[in-house]
Protein backbone atom coordinates (compact mmCIF):
# COMPACT_ATOMS: atom_id res chain seq x y z
CA UNK A 1 0.00 0.00 0.00
CA UNK A 2 1.25 3.54 -1.17
CA UNK A 3 -0.67 6.45 1.16
CA UNK A 4 -0.01 9.65 0.47
CA UNK A 5 -0.67 12.49 3.26
CA UNK A 6 -1.27 15.38 1.19
CA UNK A 7 -1.05 19.44 2.46
CA UNK A 8 0.18 22.50 2.02
CA UNK A 9 3.23 23.61 4.06
CA UNK A 10 2.49 24.53 7.41
CA UNK A 11 -0.77 22.26 7.68
CA UNK A 12 1.12 19.86 10.23
CA UNK A 13 1.75 16.95 7.78
CA UNK A 14 5.24 16.08 9.71
CA UNK A 15 3.10 15.79 12.93
CA UNK A 16 0.26 13.62 11.47
CA UNK A 17 3.28 11.41 10.02
CA UNK A 18 5.04 10.95 13.49
CA UNK A 19 1.76 10.39 15.48
CA UNK A 20 1.29 7.73 12.83
CA UNK A 21 4.35 5.61 12.91
CA UNK A 22 4.66 6.02 16.80
CA UNK A 23 1.17 4.73 17.32
CA UNK A 24 1.41 1.73 14.48
CA UNK A 25 5.25 1.01 16.03
CA UNK A 26 3.20 -0.70 18.72
CA UNK A 27 0.62 -3.31 16.96
CA UNK A 28 3.27 -3.54 14.08
CA UNK A 29 5.08 -7.16 14.22
CA UNK A 30 7.98 -6.37 11.50
CA UNK A 31 10.27 -3.12 11.10
CA UNK A 32 9.46 0.51 10.50
CA UNK A 33 12.03 3.14 8.72
CA UNK A 34 11.51 6.67 8.86
CA UNK A 35 13.27 8.62 5.99
CA UNK A 36 13.89 12.15 6.52
CA UNK A 37 15.57 15.37 4.90
CA UNK A 38 17.76 15.88 8.62
CA UNK A 39 17.82 14.38 12.39
CA UNK A 40 14.95 17.33 13.87
CA UNK A 41 12.92 14.41 15.09
CA UNK A 42 15.22 12.27 16.29
CA UNK A 43 13.69 12.56 19.50
CA UNK A 44 10.53 12.51 18.73
CA UNK A 45 10.62 8.95 17.30
CA UNK A 46 10.34 5.22 19.46
CA UNK A 47 13.59 4.07 19.62
CA UNK A 48 12.24 0.97 17.38
CA UNK A 49 11.78 3.16 14.50
CA UNK A 50 14.84 3.31 12.60
CA UNK A 51 15.89 7.20 11.57
CA UNK A 52 17.60 7.24 8.19
CA UNK A 53 18.90 10.68 6.95
CA UNK A 54 18.55 10.40 3.41
CA UNK A 55 20.56 13.41 2.34
CA UNK A 56 24.22 12.16 4.14
CA UNK A 57 23.41 9.12 0.95
CA UNK A 58 24.07 11.77 -1.33
CA UNK A 59 21.28 10.68 -3.11
CA UNK A 60 21.07 13.39 -6.52
CA UNK A 61 17.71 11.96 -8.98
CA UNK A 62 14.42 9.71 -8.64
CA UNK A 63 15.90 7.26 -9.86
CA UNK A 64 18.93 6.79 -6.83
CA UNK A 65 16.67 7.57 -4.68
CA UNK A 66 13.77 4.41 -5.98
CA UNK A 67 17.44 2.41 -5.92
CA UNK A 68 18.08 3.63 -2.10
CA UNK A 69 14.65 2.28 -1.51
CA UNK A 70 15.49 -1.10 -3.04
CA UNK A 71 18.47 -1.39 -0.93
CA UNK A 72 16.69 -0.44 2.21
CA UNK A 73 14.10 -3.26 1.35
CA UNK A 74 16.47 -5.91 0.08
CA UNK A 75 18.44 -5.28 3.77
CA UNK A 76 15.86 -5.99 6.06
CA UNK A 77 13.63 -8.91 5.17
CA UNK A 78 11.28 -7.91 8.17
CA UNK A 79 10.71 -4.11 6.85
CA UNK A 80 6.84 -3.52 6.99
CA UNK A 81 6.63 0.15 6.78
CA UNK A 82 8.57 3.24 5.56
CA UNK A 83 7.97 6.17 6.26
CA UNK A 84 8.90 9.16 4.23
CA UNK A 85 9.01 12.91 5.26
CA UNK A 86 9.12 15.71 3.33
CA UNK A 87 9.03 13.21 -0.52
CA UNK A 88 9.20 15.30 -2.96
CA UNK A 89 12.65 16.83 -1.38
CA UNK A 90 13.99 13.55 -0.19
CA UNK A 91 12.94 11.66 -3.50
CA UNK A 92 15.00 14.64 -5.99
CA UNK A 93 11.01 14.64 -7.27
CA UNK A 94 10.31 17.46 -10.29
CA UNK A 95 6.78 17.78 -11.61
CA UNK A 96 7.79 14.86 -14.27
CA UNK A 97 8.82 12.28 -11.95
CA UNK A 98 6.11 12.18 -9.33
CA UNK A 99 4.15 9.82 -11.19
CA UNK A 100 7.35 7.66 -12.27
CA UNK A 101 8.43 7.62 -8.42
CA UNK A 102 4.70 6.66 -7.00
CA UNK A 103 4.65 3.56 -9.72
CA UNK A 104 7.81 2.39 -9.04
CA UNK A 105 6.83 2.60 -4.89
CA UNK A 106 3.42 0.54 -5.98
CA UNK A 107 5.09 -1.75 -7.58
CA UNK A 108 7.62 -2.01 -4.63
CA UNK A 109 5.18 -2.10 -2.03
CA UNK A 110 2.97 -5.09 -3.95
CA UNK A 111 6.17 -6.97 -4.65
CA UNK A 112 7.70 -6.75 -1.04
CA UNK A 113 4.19 -6.51 1.05
CA UNK A 114 6.06 -2.97 2.24
CA UNK A 115 4.05 0.02 3.51
CA UNK A 116 4.41 3.44 2.34
CA UNK A 117 3.41 6.70 3.73
CA UNK A 118 4.64 9.53 2.76
CA UNK A 119 4.26 13.16 3.07
CA UNK A 120 3.77 15.29 0.46
CA UNK A 121 3.35 18.98 0.35
CA UNK A 122 1.06 20.06 -2.49
CA UNK A 123 -2.34 20.21 -2.11
CA UNK A 124 -4.78 16.98 -2.35
CA UNK A 125 -6.01 18.38 -5.48
CA UNK A 126 -2.92 19.27 -7.11
CA UNK A 127 -1.95 15.12 -7.26
CA UNK A 128 -1.64 13.79 -10.67
CA UNK A 129 -4.76 12.04 -11.32
CA UNK A 130 -2.58 8.45 -11.64
CA UNK A 131 -1.43 9.34 -7.91
CA UNK A 132 -5.21 8.73 -6.89
CA UNK A 133 -5.51 5.51 -8.44
CA UNK A 134 -2.30 3.82 -6.72
CA UNK A 135 -2.33 5.54 -3.28
CA UNK A 136 -4.96 6.24 -0.59
CA UNK A 137 -4.71 9.94 -0.45
CA UNK A 138 -5.25 12.04 3.20
CA UNK A 139 -5.55 15.58 2.71
CA UNK A 140 -4.58 17.84 5.16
Amino acid sequence: MVQIIAGNKGKGKTKYLLDKVNGEVRDILGNVVFLDKNTSHMYELNNKIRLIVVPDYVVENTDEFLGFISGIISQDHDLQQVYLDSFLQIACVGDTSIEHALEKLSKLSEKFHVDFILSISMDASELPEMAKSVAEITAL
